[in-house]
Order: structure tokens, then C-alpha cells, then sequence
């Protein structure tokens, strides 16, 4: 591995280079800082001492001493903390501790992935092995055996599983598992932060119906969370698990000297602002460090782009046969190519990882040098997490930023501050939404009666049960409501969509091996499960042969395309009700509920990074209904514009506002729609909606109510400073025809932001 030394040189290099050093539009330096340590608690058991001495640890980061103090405290609490900084002995340390105080004690650990469960499972046994005492922990998910699984609930002292098999195979068996739910000590809830959204609020209920079966059996275990940076840890994790929470926030791990560049391609083409590709520059950045002998990791959003940087990558090492010095990382690879590769990096023989986001979660990778970003991952918390990934601990690292053409990457090229000093996003659930509580009432209902004065964690939930018992899934039976139907609810809810309606996506590129790979809510998949549409699933690409709308099933196969689609919807939007509302400068905001009533017109097919139109077709699907929350805006006709001109300025206006909402609530832009209309049934005047895109909404529009005039004057700030002549993919979305969408929207959003420039 290349020392220090040899990055400041390659780092002074590249800014010396000419063709280099042009696209580099700035270099930012963080410095690193020294650790703060506190001393072993007195408590702390000889063994563990033992185990921490043997792998070199003589003291504890002072956060991993606060989560000792409180954990013994019996307070639920929240570490959040950089990568490499240790969370991981923030739960193993008090969760051993308890375990070998009293060999009856039982901890439940909960990971978003599979993989990231075996990895700590890994860590644990070394920790557990170095300890010279007998802990039996085990893993325990779909690929558990057979056999295996009455070992781990009967004698199993952590259980390390992920939301989706606690929700599906644990908690609907709760009498299986008598010794854990007894005994829970602990409940380890790692990687906060990925708990937002549809997914975060369905774990929040099934948490809840954790919790009501902890009680059951005379449990109340202590909350431990471990987060990347966002801005509201402590409120996503009381709302997560309906408990209050001590927040540890203070880093005490030391960290090296940080040198991120942000470079953002050439343009070749002025007209649209298109720039070179993004993956054909990272090509060119990562074959040079390769060459240089510096270990890096290389993000990629998709497995297409990881597999195609890797192919570009292999050409460096062609004429050398089994060279693995260059792999890949990305879900679909088996168990055991991963860890192979994970040991790679961590002995140095690996110098070039390309990975999806798989790498960004806390698997154990060793310390590289230098990360590569192809683009902007969608969120601060995500980008600093990758960017954690080189110069763990006290070295020092290159970040590379590469940016597309795209407006969030190019806001980041203009105000890299934003990415390294300002505040991270905030991470939201709504446990509240009705679509998915009654999911959960069900399952909560089938796992244990509810009696007549019941609650379900914070909600009165009576009135739900009379009208689960008028639906012939509940009976009231003297003072409990009883399950009364074979079915079994858990299995018809998924954790990964809002609603229950969903379309079944079936893999049939080997006939003989068709297997379901995933779902979608019937709303969603009408415009990314249509017929000829490019569907990615763990970054692979796939073609919707067929899509049999009444079966709710799309058969997929596996292509390789260097296209994308995107589907028109016309939308009909009729306001509910109209729950607050309030007068500001650009018009009258309100909020409330909407029913979109939605009918699929036409697909394009849109090439990769260029962004242009190559080829489209008809959608044919009938009309689909949706009830969600909304926001929206209704302001006056300026003077002296006409329909048509306001009609393409606010097509324009609302690509640009969609694409910057990620900026202010942490969510994928697909998580929420804006739709521009001239004159709305409701307001009778020029309206944008912003609604959320699922059954029942999940609280973004809501946040979007109090951030209209900060989202106009981001909007006009952007399209008023990108380069473009006409409009592009940057600012206001790719012209049709001869439009100029630029000039109107821009016009518009500075009227609606009443002048105020100031950006984020």
C-alpha cells in the first residue's frame, strides 16, 4: 500500500496537471483531529478487559465510555458518530457485559442487510473468541438452516437479524422464541439513518409490535442505536422505537486530514449543457491512482456502472493472468465473493473497489487512501459515509468528487460547502400513515389479542379493531379481539411499500430458474413496470416483457442497455380537504389530503448522461386512483403572460423544484411529485402540488409546507446561474421541440421568490 508521503505527492501532481486541474473546481481541506479517550469502566468485566487488550484497545473513545455509562444506567440512548470510529463496542461491550453477569441475559441486533449482519456477526466471535468465555451468537435470517434455527431460539444469547425476517419469521412465532423475549436485555438498532421514509416507518411498527410482545412476556429492554451523521438522530430514533433517548453526539475517535476535490467534466455540449460522461472520467481518475500504487474505492449507483468501470479498470491488468487486484462489490455477488473481497482490501491486495452503496454501510473494508464518487449519492449522509471509507482514523486521505450532469451534482459543484459544512438532511417516518398502521394492527392483532381498552403503543387503535371485525378478520370474543382467518398477515406486507396492492416482479431470464425478485405498489409501477420498461433491481437492469395487470405481475428479463425510460402520467388532482393554510409572499400555501387520479400516456427511452431522447412508445393501463398527503402553492396570473407561456414555464419551474426537494427533506426524488397546473379546480389559479408519492403519504409534502419560499429561491437561484442557453438537464429538464423553458421558469421562480436570492 502507498504511504502518505506518496498521496501528497499525487495529490500535488494532480493539481500541477493543466488538462486536470481545469476541471477541478475546488479543493477543500478538513483537518484531522486527536482522539479523546476515557478509561475502562470499573465495572467492566476481566474478560472483556482481556479481549479489548488483546486487540490493542488500553482505553475507550470517550463516546464509547458515555454508551457503557448509560446502557448501565439502563437508559435507551443514540450514538452517532463518523465511520471507523468504534460504534460497534457502543453495543457490544453493555450487551456482553450483561450476558456475562448473567448467563440469562439475551440481545436482539437489527441490520438493514444480510451482509452487514454476517460482517458483525465475524466481529463479534473475534471479540467473543478473545474473551475466553462462551457467548453463543448467531445469525439468523433466510439462509439460516434448518436445523440451526431451534438452537438459536432456544439457546441463542444475541441474535443478530434484519427488520424484514423480525417482522416475517420472528415476531408471528413469538412462542418459539420464549427464552429471547423473557430474557431481552438489549434491542441494537445499527444504522439508524437507513430507517427513513416508507421503509423507516414500517420498522418503526414493527418495533412497536417488538416492544407489545416484550411486555407480554415481562421484558423491557434498553434501545441502542448507532447513525451516520443527519440533523435529527435523536427524534428519528424516538420515533422509530416509540421510546425516549439519550443522544451521544461528541466523537471521541481520532480522524486524519481530509483533501476532497471536486471536479466536474468538460462540456461537450454547449447548447445543452451536456458534459462528458462521468463514468468515462472516473475511469480515466482511477486508472492513474491505480497506477500510482494508491488503495481506492470507486462508488457506482448502479451494478451497470459498477461492472462497466470494472471492465474499463481490468484493462490495466489484462496481460496478467488471476490478477484480482481490481474487483467489483455489489449486491447479487455470493456470501462468499464478498468476504473474499472484504479481506482483500483489508490486507492490501485488493487496490481498486468499485462498489455500489454496498460498501457504504459499516462492513469492515480496512483503510483505503482514496474514494472515488461517481456522482452525488443523494444525501450528505450518504456521501460522507463514502467518503468515511478512505483515511480510517489517523491517515490521510483523497476524496474525489465526480460530478453529471445533473442539478443536484452541479449544485454540489458550485457550493461544496454544503456537502462538508452544512447541515446534514433529516431523516422522517410517519408511523402515523393509516395505510401502513392498519398493515400493522393486523399483524400486531394476529401475533396477540387486543382487549376492549387496549391501546397499540401510542394510537387508539379501537375504533380500527371494530372496523377490522366488520371486514371478518377480527371477532370480539367476551373482552379480546381474537385473529379468526387462516390467513397470515405478515406474509402479505412488505416492508419495502406503502401499499398492499402490489404488482409481483418475476425474473425470467433463466426459464428454468424464474424467481420473484421484488414488488411495487400498483401506483409506482405504472410507470416504471410498463410494459418495455428498463427496471433496476440491485443495480441490474431489466426489460418488463410482460406486465398482467389484473394477476398483479411483471415478467422481467435481464438486459444490458445503455438507456433508461421514463414514463408521462396525466394527472387529475382533486383537493380532499384542506387541513392548514397560510398567505406569504409568493401566494397562499396550503396543506391537505389529494386524490391523483393518474393515467400512464407515453415512455421515452432517455440515454445514459446525455440525456437524449432515443425512441418512445404507449403506455396502455387503466386509470389508477391515489390518496395521499399534498402541499401546494396557488399564486395570481402574472401580468401580461399568456396561458401557453405559463404553462411551459411551469413545467420547467416544477422539474427544477423536484429536483432540489432531496436538499430539504432526505428522500430519493422519485419519493415525491410536483405537478404545475395552469388553473386548478381547487384555487382556480396557477397551482404547483407537491405530494407525496405513496397511499397515505409519509410526511414529506407536510415538511415542504413551511419550505416553499426557501425551495423558490433555491429553484430561481439555480436555473438562473446554469449555463445553458434554452434549458437542460441541469435546470429545467431537456427542451422539446424548439422551447425555451429556461427564460420563463427563471422569470417565474424569481417573481415567486419575490427577489430573494439567498440559497441554502
Amino acid at each position: 500500500m502507498a504511504t502518505n508521503v506518496n498521496l501528497q505527492s499525487f495529490i500535488d501532481e494532480l493539481k500541477q496537471d493543466p488538462e486536470f486541474a481545469t476541471n477541478v473546481k475546488h479543493y477543500k481541506v478538513t483537518e484531522g483531529k486527536d482522539a479523546i479517550y476515557a478509561p475502562f469502566p470499573e465495572k467492566l468485566h476481566p474478560s472483556l478487559k482481556k479481549a479489548l487488550s488483546y486487540k490493542g484497545i488500553q482505553k475507550l473513545y470517550s463516546h464509547q465510555r458515555k454508551a457503557f455509562d448509560f446502557a448501565q444506567q439502563k437508559k435507551s440512548y443514540t450514538a452517532v458518530t463518523p465511520t471507523a470510529s468504534g460504534k460497534s463496542l457502543c453495543y457490544h461491550l453493555p450487551v456482553l457485559q450483561s450476558i456475562l453477569e448473567n448467563d440469562a441475559s439475551r440481545a436482539l441486533y437489527l441490520f438493514p442487510t444480510k451482509a452487514l449482519a454476517q460482517d458483525q456477526l465475524a466481529d463479534l466471535h473475534a471479540l467473543i473468541e478473545a474473551s475466553g468465555e462462551t457467548v453463543l451468537s448467531y445469525t439468523y435470517d433466510g439462509d439460516t438452516a434448518p436445523g440451526l434455527r431451534t438452537k438459536v431460539r432456544k439457546s441463542g444469547h444475541i441474535v443478530l437479524t434484519n427488520p424484514d425476517m423480525l417482522h416475517s419469521g420472528i415476531l408471528p412465532h413469538h412462542t418459539k422464541w420464549v427464552s429471547l423475549f423473557e430474557n431481552l436485555k438489549y434491542i441494537v438498532i445499527d444504522e439508524l439513518h437507513t430507517y427513513k421514509g416508507v421503509f423507516g416507518t414500517h420498522v418503526a411498527h414493527v418495533l412497536r409490535r417488538l416492544k407489545r410482545i416484550c411486555a407480554y412476556y415481562g421484558s423491557d429492554p434498553v434501545f441502542i442505536c448507532t447513525s451516520a451523521t443527519i440533523a435529527n438522530p435523536q427524534q428519528l430514533a424516538e420515533n422509530l422505537t416509540n421510546s425516549s433517548m439519550e443522544l451521544i453526539a461528541d466523537n471521541g475517535a481520532p480522524a486524519g486530514k481530509k483533501h476532497f476535490l471536486f471536479y466536474n467534466p468538460p462540456v461537450v455540449h454547449e447548447t445543452f449543457g451536456i458534459r462528458r460522461s462521468a463514468v468515462l472520467e472516473v475511469r480515466d481518475i482511477a486508472s492513474r491512482l491505480y497506477r500510482e500504487g494508491v488503495q481506492t474505492i470507486i462508488f457506482a449507483k448502479s451494478r451497470v456502472r459498477v461492472e462497466m468501470l470494472v471492465t474499463y479498470m481490468k484493462e490495466l491488468t489484462k496481460k496478467k493472468l488471476m490478477d484480482e487486484t481490481i474487483m467489483g462489490y455489489r449486491g447479487g455477488y455470493l456470501p462468499s465473493e464478498r468476504r473474499k473481497i472484504e479481506k482483500g482490501l483489508r490486507n492490501g491486495s485488493i487496490k481498486t473497489v468499485v462498489s455500489t452503496n454496498a460498501l457504504e454501510l459499516g462492513i469492515d473494508i480496512g483503510q483505503l487512501q482514496a474514494c472515488v464518487m461517481t456522482g452525488y449519492p443523494g444525501n450528505i449522509a450518504s456521501a460522507l459515509q463514502q467518503a468515511g471509507r478512505a483515511g480510517r482514523r489517523q491517515d490521510d486521505a483523497l476524496i474525489i468528487y465526480v460530478a453529471q450532469s445533473l442539478a443536484l451534482d452541479q449544485y454540489i459543484i458550485e457550493h461544496p460547502d454544503y456537502l462538508l459544512g452544512g447541515s446534514p438532511e433529516e431523516a422522517h417516518i410517519h408511523p402515523d400513515n393509516i395505510v401502513i398502521l392498519m398493515d400493522h394492527l393486523r399483524c400486531a392483532s394476529f401475533e396477540l389479542p387486543f382487549s376492549e381498552n387496549d391501546l397499540y403503543a401510542e394510537f387508539d387503535v379501537q375504533q380500527l379493531l371494530e372496523f377490522l371485525a366488520a371486514e371478518g378478520v377480527l371477532v370480539l370474543a367476551g373482552d379480546h379481539w381474537h385473529w379468526m382467518t387462516e390467513r397470515f398477515p405478515a406474509s402479505e406486507v412488505s416492508l419495502r411499500s406503502a401499499s398492499q396492492e402490489n404488482v409481483v416482479i418475476i425474473d425470467r431470464t433463466r426459464p428454468k430458474e424464474t424467481t420473484v425478485i421484488g414488488e411495487m405498489d400498483r401506483f409506482s409501477a405504472m410507470t416504471l413496470l410498463h410494459e418495455e420498461a428498463i427496471y433496476l433491481h440491485q443495480g441490474t437492469q431489466f426489460q418488463v416483457e410482460m406486465l398482467d395487470w389484473e394477476e398483479k405481475k411483471a415478467y422481467v428479463t435481464e438486459v444490458d442497455v445503455d438507456y433508461f425510460t421514463d414514463a408521462n402520467l396525466a394527472v387529475e388532482l382533486k383537493v380532499i380537504s384542506e387541513d392548514k393554510k397560510q398567505e406569504q409572499n409568493s401566494g397562499t400555501v396550503a396543506f391537505g389530503d389529494l386524490a391523483v387520479l393518474a393515467i400512464p400516456t407515453i415512455f421515452k427511452k432517455i440515454r445514459f448522461d446525455s440525456h437524449d431522447n432515443i425512441g418512445s412508445g404507449p403506455i396502455r393501463l387503466p386509470a389508477e386512483e391515489l390518496h395521499t398527503a399534498s402541499t401546494w402553492l396557488a399564486f395570481d396570473v402574472p401580468e401580461g403572460w399568456t396561458e401557453a407561456a405559463l404553462t411551459d414555464a411551469m413545467t420547467g419551474a416544477a422539474h427544477t423544484m423536484q429536483s432540489f426537494i432531496p436538499l430539504f427533506v432526505q428522500c430519493d426524488r422519485t419519493d415525491i411529485h410536483v405537478v404545475p397546473q395552469v388553473k386548478a379546480v381547487h384555487t382556480g389559479k396557477p397551482t404547483f402540488f407537491i405530494y407525496d408519492s405513496y397511499p397515505g403519504g409519509i410526511g414529506l409534502s407536510e415538511k415542504m409546507f413551511d419550505l416553499w419560499n426557501a425551495l423558490l429561491r433555491q429553484a430561481a437561484s439555480h436555473v438562473s446561474s446554469c449555463e445553458c442557453e434554452a434549458g437542460c438537464p441541469i435546470c429545467t429538464g431537456p427542451p422539446e421541440s424548439d422551447m425555451n423553458l429556461k427564460l420563463g421558469a427563471e422569470k417565474l421562480l424569481k417573481s415567486l421568490a419575490g427577489g430573494d436570492m439567498r440559497v441554502l
